[in-house]
């Protein structure tokens, strides 16, 4: 039956352990209720009521609504609605935020796969969806090998609708399979959080569409990886320690070749400087002074993050941006101390610049390659390091240098303001992810207390 005889109350707040709002109306005396995680929602959900007894429509007796707000399951599948969502993120994404999308819908559409005649195994479907499904253009804009098109044919059939994430089972199934690699180890924690996000995020975008009445994901009770935040103190070397791995670079590849002098400038720069690795990739001498004594500067304003081909936009490996987190324009004033200065000079007179007058880059001119410089790294700890150090989590990857220099910068006392304004962070990052690495910082402070007790005394 159909009634005019409608009335809806006031948004009411609902006491519970996770506070939700809900939305209470009456029609021909039947009370109907709806509850929301936001008052936004709820307030959002009476509007549509308001409006539709407003313009006269007749509400449903048994479902207690009108006609425009019967719930119409959508008809769109996942990996349809993936596709329009990866479009409209795509242009304003930077290359890596490209490549964890990619592999955040790649997850999300292996799960949500009906069993259908004719499955490919996970691994075929994976590499169709990661290297032409959610790349643009898409494989409707560019020429796909037949049997990637006749895979990807199989995974829009069978991909299951987007509404069936609105099921709590679904999606905590979904948010589950996040934890997995595909070969059915754990994922490490950033990776599943990172996942978690795109998820979310997708799910706004629905409900922004229409496509879904609230996001389904964050309604589900789910248990999320804990990420540490905090550098592992263990990865920190001592001056000693990384004057001798500086050292030991330069007789990576022999003097002639020259694989390992050509990059001692670059790590020393993430060392002594602080910097970045793709910050010092893309050093150029026009941003540095450098005198003949004392310091010097780097003033640093432009990164060249190693990403794949396929994430950007030119179509190189490297991308060309701004500093992490800050405004594209925006410009960092390094001080680097009289070694470094003597380094990257000797540098200079040894290799001198790019085109683009870049300090580091291959005997082809290039940017240097984050795989390059890896291995270089690789053999350059097992000639510096005993073999039981050089196995231990020591300076294991060249981001570790930066992780020393900041630390060893917080415990010499200087102050965390200014350690925080040479590396690009905020204080409240600086002191969150090196609070393991302040060796000493306790006795100090317990002197401290007890010299001020002692005046007491």
């Amino acid at each position: 039956m159909k009634s005019l005889d409608v009335k809806v109350w006031s948004v009411r707040k609902r006491d519970t352990k996770t506070p939700s709002y809900g939305v209470r109306w009456s029609v021909a005396g039947n009370v109907f209720s709806e509850s929301f995680r936001t008052k936004a929602l709820a307030d959002h959900y009476r509007t549509k009521l308001m409006r539709a007894m407003r313009d006269g429509e007749e509400f449903d007796t048994e479902s207690g609504l009108p006609a425009s707000m019967e719930e119409k399951k959508s008809a769109v599948s996942w990996y349809a609605f993936a596709l329009r969502y990866l479009a409209m993120k795509w242009p304003h994404a930077a290359p890596n935020t490209r490549d964890g999308i990619n592999e955040a819908l790649t997850s999300v559409t292996l799960e949500l796969l009906d069993e259908r005649a004719g499955r490919p195994s996970d691994e075929v479907i994976r590499r169709a969806l990661r290297n032409w499904a959610f790349v643009l253009p898409g494989p409707d804009d560019r020429e796909v090998p037949d049997d990637v098109r006749n895979v990807l044919h199989w995974v829009s059939k069978a991909s299951r609708p987007l509404a069936d994430l609105a099921e709590p089972a679904t999606a905590r199934a979904v948010l589950d399979s996040l934890k997995l690699k595909l070969d059915g180890t754990a994922a490490a924690a950033e990776t599943v959080r990172r996942k978690r996000r795109t998820l979310v995020n997708a799910a706004n975008y629905a409900v922004d569409l229409g496509e879904l009445r609230e996001n389904p994901i964050t309604a589900v009770r789910w248990q999320k990886p804990k990420v540490s935040n905090q550098v592992d103190p263990r990865v920190v070397a001592n001056p000693e320690q990384a004057r001798n791995l500086l050292a030991a670079v330069s007789y990576v590849g022999g003097y002639r070749r020259a694989r390992g002098r050509r990059l001692v400038g670059l790590f020393a720069a993430m060392y002594f400087g602080g910097l970045r690795p793709a910050e010092a990739v893309g050093l150029v001498e026009t941003d540095l002074n450098l005198p003949g004594q004392g310091w010097g500067s780097a003033l640093l304003h432009r990164t060249r993050p190693s990403v794949g081909k396929q994430w950007t936009d030119s179509g190189e490996t490297h991308d060309d941006r701004g500093l992490k987190n800050r405004p594209t324009e925006d410009v960092r004033r390094v001080p680097i101390p009289p070694h470094l200065v003597a380094v990257l000079r000797e540098h200079l007179a040894a290799f001198g610049t790019a085109d683009d007058g870049r300090l580091f880059f291959s005997e082809k001119g290039s940017v240097v390659p984050s795989s390059t410089y890896y291995r270089v790294w690789q053999e350059a700890r097992l000639l510096a390091l005993p073999p039981a150090v050089a196995a231990s989590p020591l300076a294991s990857r060249p981001y570790d240098l930066r992780h020393s220099a900041l630390s060893t910068w917080l415990n010499a006392g200087v102050d965390p303001t200014e350690v925080a304004e040479r590396a690009g962070n905020s204080v409240e990052v600086l002191l969150t992810r090196y609070a393991k690495c302040l060796d000493g910082r306790q006795d100090v402070a317990n002197r401290r207390i007890e010299d001020l007790l002692r005046e007491y005394e």
